[in-house]
């Protein structure tokens, strides 16, 4: 009983992380119609960030992590702006750019730090108990943030102004351009939301395990999982999709075979496709 509630709450908690991840990665779809395959490595660049700031400079990890965040951010509007924006209304160039991008960026680690791993300090230190299970804080934090941020997300899009216009731009951009809403501007925000969530997630997923150069790729095919199980383009969806999987990859470690962490996403990604492409919740941008 003791080991199956140690699951549960593992579980829980590395879901948490994934849902932070997918949520980005679906907004752009959900906003743009595109996917972007860089989303891992913007993972990537928010962890080494926060790696740096650590290290180089010497601060603490919580402004390792606002570095993350900002970074990130800006590493995903110079993407938008120097590439993607040229070629949004063409999806498959977008996906070859994106790809292309994350690439580079895999390789500008590797030349730079080499492929040995990198250690992130944990947020916060040490250890919390929940019905007699050990859990690490930083773990729950992680929970607990991964929710602030997708609730204030979810909030802001219902009931800011801003918010609104990039509801209506994913709905129809000739429509919202009748309006007088900007349409590259709401893409531009989007894929900045996108980037800073990414940035976050690296910096915890780094402080779990490891940052090296090739740590966006997982969470890039789980984000695959992920959004098409819940629905492309719906962050309700993703979140859900996220529980999912994330509880699906946990117990498939803890009591099939830990070889198998990341089949088990993939076959649920290929039964979805077959029997319900558009995902539990369909498409749409967000809802309450």
């Amino acid at each position: 009983m003791v080991d199956l509630l140690t699951t549960i709450i593992n579980a829980v908690m590395i879901s948490a992380l994934y849902a932070l991840v997918a949520t980005g990665f679906t907004l752009i779809f959900g906003v743009g119609g595109v996917l972007n395959l860089a989303h891992g490595a913007t993972l990537t660049v928010g962890a080494f960030a926060a790696y740096y700031t650590t290290t180089a400079l010497g601060l603490n990890i919580w402004i390792g992590t606002v570095a993350a965040l900002l970074v990130a951010g800006l590493f995903s509007a110079v993407l938008y702006l120097g590439l993607i924006q040229w070629v949004q209304d063409e999806p498959i160039m977008v996906m070859i750019l994106s790809l292309v991008t994350a690439i580079s960026i895999e390789q500008f680690f590797i030349v730079v730090e080499g492929t040995q791993p990198k250690a992130i300090p944990s947020l916060i230190p040490g250890q919390l108990a929940f019905a007699g299970i050990s859990v690490q804080a930083n773990q729950f934090l992680a929970f607990l943030l991964s929710w602030v941020l997708i609730g204030g997300l979810i909030v802001a899009t219902n009931y800011t102004q801003t918010g609104k216009a990039i509801l209506a731009t994913s709905m129809s951009t000739k429509g919202a351009a009748l309006v007088g809403i900007e349409s590259n501007r709401m893409y531009l925000y989007t894929w900045v939301l996108a980037g800073a969530l990414a940035g976050v997630a690296g910096v915890f997923l780094g402080s779990f395990t490891t940052a090296s150069w090739a740590m966006g790729r997982q969470p890039l095919v789980l984000s695959f999982s992920i959004v098409v199980l819940g629905g492309i383009g719906s962050i309700r969806g993703s979140v859900v999709g996220a529980y999912l999987i994330g509880f699906l990859e946990v117990f498939t470690v803890s009591y099939v075979d830990s070889s198998m962490s990341g089949l088990a996403s993939l076959i649920v990604l290929v039964v979805v496709l077959l029997v319900r492409p558009e995902g539990l919740f369909g498409r749409e941008l967000t809802e309450a």
